[in-house]
């Protein structure tokens, strides 16, 4: 099996509302995917990630405090996982709830 990272990218819903039931409802869709990718043994590992970041741009020099945006969209988390090609990681991503949240995710493999 080979290694695949997989980039969710998503909308920045700071300033969205969402009822303490939809979050709930979405967190526990989140869990038992996961869940199932370990008991399968594709989940290797991953987290989301906070939005405070740098941007180092130019000649190394210029460092921001930000993160990178395209529009409203910014890199939520990652995953590492183990599949047999890329078709089947890509398969593997397209079952994840980060499409309940008009999100999209890419799939690569990971080089050690």
């Amino acid at each position: 099996m080979k290694d695949y990272i997989i980039l969710f990218r998503e909308p920045d819903g700071r300033m969205d509302e969402h009822s303490d039931e939809d979050l709930r409802v979405h967190q526990q869709h989140w869990s038992e995917w996961l869940t199932r990718l370990k008991a399968e043994g594709h989940l290797v590992g991953g987290s989301s990630l906070t939005l405070e970041g740098r941007l180092i741009t130019g000649d190394g020099t210029k460092i921001t405090p930000a993160t990178h945006k395209v529009g409203t969209e910014i890199v939520g988390g990652f995953l590492l996982l183990k599949a047999n090609n890329l078709d089947e990681a890509a398969e593997i991503a397209s079952s994840c709830p980060i499409y309940e949240s008009a999100g999209y995710s890419e799939v690569r493999e990971f080089k050690n």
